[in-house]
């Protein structure tokens, strides 16, 4: 209980001062905040083709997060399980004007170079 109410004041307080910023928990994980909106990059997401929670722009250099998909429920930072129900957040890939470009990997996912991040 101590360990989430830590979380979400932590959450709280990032997401006064940072916007479309990815920020490292203290935990290893990695979570996307947009305004009020946290996004963990440890999720179960839908793909959609509108109405998402965040715009996804695939990428082959240059990503804001590099991500790795599995069959199993992630529970490590920046891995995504694509799931048709119960998703954390739907996603929807554009070619222009994304919130986060991630480039897909089979290893060493997260996120390049944290502290220009």
């Amino acid at each position: 209980m101590k360990r989430l109410l830590l979380i979400l004041s932590i959450f709280t307080s990032l997401s006064l001062f940072a916007k479309g910023k990815f920020v490292y928990l203290p935990d290893g994980n990695a979570v996307y905040i947009d305004g009020e909106e946290i996004y963990p990059m440890a999720a179960k997401v839908k793909i959609v083709e509108s109405f998402p929670d965040l715009k996804v722009q695939v990428v082959n250099s240059f990503p804001d997060v590099k991500i790795k998909i599995i069959n199993e429920r992630p529970d490590r930072g920046c891995e995504w399980q694509i799931v048709e129900s119960f998703p954390d957040y739907k996603i929807q890939f554009v070619e222009s004007f994304p919130d986060i470009k991630v480039q897909f990997v089979n290893s060493f996912p997260g996120v390049p170079h944290p502290s220009n991040k």
